[in-house]
């Protein structure tokens, strides 16, 4: 009977070796984040079952992030890991001359889905971030501000509502999760075999060959035409889908609604802003009011000064009403911030 095996997760050709070995065994793999402590780790293998059976054609059980609560382990089919691989492999237009370079932690789906598309592709893949035939790399926005991606044919960015549209030509704006196996728009451009749909409230939903089979628990969120309730909010805009952000992450102020993703992005353009993140705090008067939770370069803006900036750019119910001043924000290994600990 197939089980579920714990793999380290370290960034080296031996994880590409040792996932081999579990998937020709025909067990199930669990990467496991190198960095965690040792009742961390233990806490993940006995959440996620591990040593348990799994059914026959399930390749990996991936923890999500756990931005907002406890992580849930994401089952995935070998036919979904395939699609997936083949799906963006046809957007990217992949080919012998390609190389990709894994450099993001592969105990999360952003980095394991570069591995993994090598391996389903038979694509080149390095481990080495100065490898100069690298062609292809999925990053975080905090790497791309870091690294010269021009030497890249394509950087497949997500992981983080934290974007900025003044971006090389190379560098393609993903949408995905971990429950779709990755990415599932490029550009806002669904992939093929990717159904997208808006409902009334506003919530995005998937559906395609690449999602996953179940959670770890045995619960399927899927409905029963195969539709995945991502509580993602968005919209469709020139055939693009635009994501605002989680749907519980909206603040309603005033009557009001402000996403915390646009108003970050004007923030962070603010010379006395290093990192920002804006969320909602209970207000007699407002409902909710919006507030920057600010980590300063240098001496902290005034609110008068981000109020300012947020009106020149956004509608002014989008400025803030409350500064909080922070050393850092907590964040996940892939950049997103938990706003559970705001």
């Amino acid at each position: 009977m197939p089980r579920l095996v714990p793999l380290d997760a370290t960034l080296a050709p031996d994880f590409v070796s040792a996932l081999r070995r579990v998937w020709d065994a025909g067990d199930a793999a669990l990467p496991v984040d190198p960095r965690l402590s040792r009742p961390a780790v233990e806490a993940v293998l006995a959440s996620m079952r591990v040593g348990e059976a799994v059914e026959d054609g399930d390749a990996l059980v991936v923890p999500t992030s756990g931005s907002t609560g406890e992580p849930k382990g994401v089952v995935l089919t070998h036919g979904a890991v395939a699609a997936s691989a083949t799906a963006a492999s046809q957007r990217l237009g992949v080919d012998d001359s390609d190389r990709w370079l894994a450099c993001l932690p592969l105990a999360h789906i952003g980095g394991l889905s570069v591995v993994t598309r090598a391996m389903v592709t038979g694509t080149a893949l390095t481990f080495d971030v100065d490898d100069p035939a690298a062609t292809l790399v999925s990053l975080v926005p905090t790497q791309v501000e870091r690294m010269d991606v021009t030497r890249f044919r394509a950087v497949l960015v997500g992981g983080s509502a934290d974007w900025r549209r003044d971006r090389p030509p190379n560098v393609l704006r993903t949408y995905g999760l971990t429950e779709a196996g990755s990415g599932v728009a490029y550009d806002g451009v669904p992939l093929d075999g990717v159904e997208v749909r808006v409902d009334d409230d506003g919530q995005v939903w998937l559906r395609g060959p690449m999602l996953l089979r179940c959670y770890r628990d045995g619960a399927d969120p899927k409905d029963g035409e195969g539709w995945f309730p991502t509580g993602d909010a968005g919209r469709f805009e020139d055939g693009r889908v635009h994501i605002e952000g989680r749907m519980g992450d909206v603040i309603v102020t005033g009557g009001e609604k402000v996403w915390p993703a646009p108003v970050e992005a004007v923030l962070r353009t603010h010379p006395q802003v290093a990192d920002v993140a804006v969320v909602g705090r209970p207000d007699d008067e407002w409902g909710r009011r919006v507030v920057a939770v600010v980590v300063p370069a240098g001496e902290p803006p005034s609110l008068d000064s981000l109020r300012g900036w947020v009106k020149e750019r956004l509608p002014a119910w989008c400025a803030p009403r409350e500064v909080e001043v922070v050393d850092a924000l907590p964040r996940t290994a892939i950049g997103k911030v938990r706003r559970a600990e705001l």
